[in-house]
């Protein structure tokens, strides 16, 4: 058995793209040995800012010989055939083929391919540059004259079988056996034999630490003591290790000072300058849980003098970006929110829908609509919407967008703006992700339900709605957003209502929009038509629009737009209840009653799901089924009479399980009624499991299909009447099982 060490060496990779690359490598090799029938023990891989490894073991020598027979052409086909079959086969003639019989096809030629094994040497020279040439990088280059593309340009490739280089050539790069180390500490180059000398060498003289474990665990648990040591904590940004375990071959922690003055800022000002442009970990005092005047930097040196030249002249970049941070702070809080928001008019939202500044007035309106439904103050609700994106014209902003909604409430309370309007600021954008909690204030409710849906109606009416794998907009995520904020918020919210109010307002958003286009198109300004004529003409077609807007005729256009995106909410529902442990076709069998409440339609999901699960629900769900395939057979004959009902008295002379099922169909239709309307669904579910017995009592001892066409009637106007009491609860159709 032989060992096989793969190192694709070249200047830095980024380290956001090493991970997959260390896995593509690893994968596009073993499927190549696989491919060639080379099995093997073991497969291990490393990655690190200049180089790619792969680490095979137990691999044969060659691989096994092969023995395959390949059926040609029936005895007696064209000579084409035959010539297509000798060539594929790689005979130089017929009689080298066998003839076999088969009893219904009669003869045909087989030809007899031994495939000896090929030798492992060989078999990676060929794949190794077969899978430099093709590998894949979100972005790759050319350097020098070749054709060649990798991430960046490749210096060496060492390729070494059982201490033996592998030959062969990518691009006039030679394979060989040596590699190098640590530019600065141990650069080389090294002559390897195999992984175990490859991983000495370089965590040795090489000062290289080869794997992203390693690495990765080195810079926590000294970044971690280092801060402990001074009394300090790190800030925890997982997201960052994994970059600075990209960035440095031989990590070496340092704990860095800056100037206390720049704690004046906001503390997401500082975390951001520190990761973003310097990959600085921020630190905060355990006691009081803020940011302390410290960094932890990770060096890919190991100085003389313990690293204090390093935090010196990393402290004097950081001192120089965050003093851009607190001019951008001055300049902003000198300017008011509401001028800032003035600025949002010239800058699009989409095309169709206006600008942002457009969007901020429907939000602020539908805003105040909701905030009854939400327990929210609508004059704090409205003012909130008005200047919820107003910071996205701040300085700040346009440095560092992330911080969008966080820097609007900051400048809201330093101009004194309450609490509630300067959180709905911040939280309006939330859920960005399913790790991000939902705003519970009521007015943050109110103006991120309000964002979200007035984002939701535009696009749906003006058709571009999420098709397959493509949402560009964030369709879904908007409405997943809405979805947990009502559940988790428990908000009573009329959905296809509040749907059906929004379109006509975003109808005459595009309206007004289309006419602004074409006063453009139009050059009236410029053929002498005063901006004061424009304004009246632009006044009286918006009268004229938003009324044929707010016609009757167009009503039932709003209410179908409402209705597909209620369908909409229903599947981003699905993924939430799914993802509870509830099943998809109770939520389809409660949505089919046409409810959009969705913390209604969730409770009503969870106490079925809950009836469902007991013999009860299993035995009433069965006898359901069986009248619905009744009533189904019946109706496909022609449709039942619409004033089918059921005749008490013909009940009286029949068996004793028609009598007994009418009976408990009458009480339990009026014993549901209370806890229905009280919201009680458990208490209505136990009420229908009263129907498990006579149900099921019905179809042992009754026919329904009688001689007597009135007893017959009369029986499928009972069946229908428990298919319409079942309904009450859920459409039971919609169940599997």
């Amino acid at each position: 058995m032989a060992d096989l060490l793969l190192e694709i060496f070249c200047e830095e990779i980024p380290a956001r793209m090493q991970a997959k690359a260390e896995a593509d490598l690893g994968k596009a090799l073993a499927d190549a040995l696989k491919a060639a029938g080379l099995a093997f023990e073991a497969l291990e891989t490393a990655s690190g800012p200049r180089r790619l490894s792969v680490n095979v073991t137990g691999l044969p020598v060659k691989s096994a010989d092969v023995a395959e027979e390949r059926k040609g052409p029936k005895v007696g086909s064209p000579d084409q055939a035959i010539a297509g079959f000798l060539k594929g086969a790689g005979l130089t003639s017929i009689d080298q083929a066998e003839v076999r019989t088969d009893p219904k096809k009669g003869d045909f030629y087989v030809a007899m391919l031994d495939k000896p094994g090929r030798k492992t040497a060989d078999v990676v020279a060929e794949a190794v540059p077969d899978i430099i040439r093709s590998f894949h990088w979100p972005k790759s280059m050319r350097w020098g004259t070749g054709e060649l593309r990798w991430v960046r340009p490749l210096q060496r490739i060492l390729c070494v079988l059982d201490g033996k280089v592998v030959p062969f050539e990518v691009d006039g790069l030679a394979s060989g056996n040596q590699t190098e180390g640590h530019r600065v500490h141990g650069r080389g180059s090294f002559t390897v034999t195999g992984w175990a000398d490859y991983e000495t060498q370089l965590e040795g003289k090489g000062h290289v630490r080869l794997t992203r474990a390693a690495r990765r665990a080195l810079i926590e648990a000294d970044a971690t003591a280092i801060c402990e040591a001074a009394g300090l904590e790190l800030v925890e940004d997982l997201g960052l290790l994994d970059e600075v375990t990209g960035l440095a071959e031989w990590p070496v922690v340092v704990l860095g000072q800056m100037d206390p003055a720049f704690l004046e800022l906001p503390p997401e000002v500082i975390k951001l300058s520190m990761r973003t442009h310097q990959k600085y970990f921020a630190v905060r005092d355990p006691n009081t849980e803020e940011l302390a005047p410290n960094f932890v930097v990770v060096a890919n040196i190991d100085a003389s003098d313990g690293g204090k030249q390093i935090a010196a002249g990393n402290a004097r970049v950081l001192s120089a970006r965050l003093e851009d941070g607190r001019f951008f702070w001055e300049k902003d809080k000198a300017t008011p929110l509401e001028e800032m928001g003035k600025k949002l008019s010239t800058i699009a939202f989409k095309e169709e829908l206006g600008s942002l500044g457009d969007k901020v007035e429907r939000v602020a309106a539908l805003a105040r609509e909701l905030a009854p439904a939400v327990g929210a103050d609508a004059d704090l609700a409205e003012r909130a919407a008005r200047l919820a994106k107003a910071d996205l014209v701040s300085e700040m902003v346009g440095e560092f967008p992330e911080l969008q909604g966080v820097m609007g409430r900051y400048y809201a309370l330093a101009a004194g703006e309450t609490a509630s309007v300067a959180d709905a600021i911040r939280d309006h954008y939330k859920p960005q992700g399913p790790s991000d909690a939902v705003p519970t204030d009521p007015v943050s409710i109110a103006v991120a339900l309000a964002d979200k849906l007035d984002t939701l109606v535009g696009f749906w009416a003006i058709d571009e709605k999420p098709t397959g794998s493509k949402d560009p907009f964030a369709l879904r995520r908007a409405a997943l957003g809405v979805v947990r904020i009502v559940l988790e918020n428990k908000v009573r919210l009329n959905l296809i209502a509040q749907l059906s109010t929004a379109f006509p307002v975003i109808q005459i958003d595009i309206i007004r929009q289309e006419l602004r286009r074409r006063v453009q198109e139009s050059g009236k300004l410029a053929a002498g038509m005063s901006p004061e004529m424009t304004e009246a003409l632009d006044d009286q077609f918006l009268q004229d629009a938003g009324k044929k807007a707010l016609s009757k005729e167009r009503h039932e256009e709003y209410l179908k737009g409402a209705k597909d995106l209620l369908s909409f909410f229903a599947d981003r529902l699905k993924q939430v209840l799914r993802d509870q442990g509830q099943r998809h076709d109770l939520i389809d069998a409660v949505f089919a009653l046409g409810e959009d409440d969705l913390v209604l339609i969730t409770r009503r999901v969870e106490a079925l799901g809950a009836f469902l699960d007991t013999e009860d629900g299993a035995t009433l769900l069965a006898g359901y089924k069986r009248a619905a395939n009744i009533l189904k057979a019946e109706e496909k004959k022609g449709a039942l009479p619409e004033d089918l009902s059921v005749d008490a008295a013909l009940i009286k002379n029949g068996p004793k399980e028609e009598q007994a099922l009418y009976a408990a169909l009458t009480n339990v239709r009026g014993a549901i009624a209370a806890p229905l309307k009280a919201e009680d669904f458990a208490g209505a579910m136990g009420e229908l499991a009263k129907l498990r017995s006579p149900v099921d009592a019905f179809f042992e001892g009754v026919m329904v299909n009688d001689e007597d066409a009135k007893v017959r009637a009369n029986r499928l106007a009972l069946l229908t009447e428990v298919r319409a009491t079942l309904h009450q609860v859920a459409d039971f159709s919609l169940i599997e099982g």
